[in-house]
């Protein structure tokens, strides 16, 4: 098989596996997403090429403990969306910020991430507690959408921000 790119070819034997997801982006959890006949294999999460002790196991199998150890930012990015963040919240040691009915703001440090000062940067989700059924869900949220005035993200202005800049008070009304 022969892949023309601008700048280089590839040429390969036709792969014997090949799987890709609906965006047409190399996927397979639990297996190589291309496996050749002379054993090299390339296992692929969503398009990013994953080392293969993670591509190896299904992401029901992925540790969320992973997620702070690992180092290249777009597998981090692979595992999180793989493991999700509801189960990360269960898993990890978060720590609660703060709070608004069946909303609670979330805080998730990594030891290898920085802003410019070289302060530790937290990740903030957002964890929804559904009324109606008690699922759970999380969104992360960025940390610049804070109010100028406060030092830090509260859970109203995470709420505002998941909603499209709707304040909670305009939606608080539940049936």
């Amino acid at each position: 098989m022969i892949y023309p790119y601008a700048k280089f070819c590839i040429v390969c034997s036709k792969p014997i596996a090949l799987s890709a997801d609906s965006n047409h982006r190399l996927h397979a959890e639990g297996k190589p997403a291309v496996q050749l006949a002379d054993g090299v294999s390339i296992y692929a999460y969503h398009g990013v090429i994953l080392p293969e002790w993670y591509g190896r196991l299904h992401p029901h199998q992925w540790q969320s403990k992973w997620v702070l150890k690992e180092q290249n930012a777009e597998v981090r990015r692979a595992l999180i969306q793989g493991i999700t963040y509801d189960r990360i919240i269960q898993e990890l040691e978060v720590t609660e910020l703060d709070s608004w009915q069946e909303y609670t703001l979330l805080s998730i440090e990594f030891d290898d991430d920085f802003d410019d000062e070289g302060n530790a940067k937290p990740i903030y989700l957002l964890k929804m507690t559904c009324p109606s059924t008690g699922h759970i869900h999380a969104l992360r949220v960025p940390s610049d959408v804070r109010s100028s005035s406060r030092a830090s993200l509260t859970a109203k202005e995470a709420i505002r921000w998941v909603n499209w800049d709707i304040d909670p008070e305009e939606f608080s009304v539940q049936t």
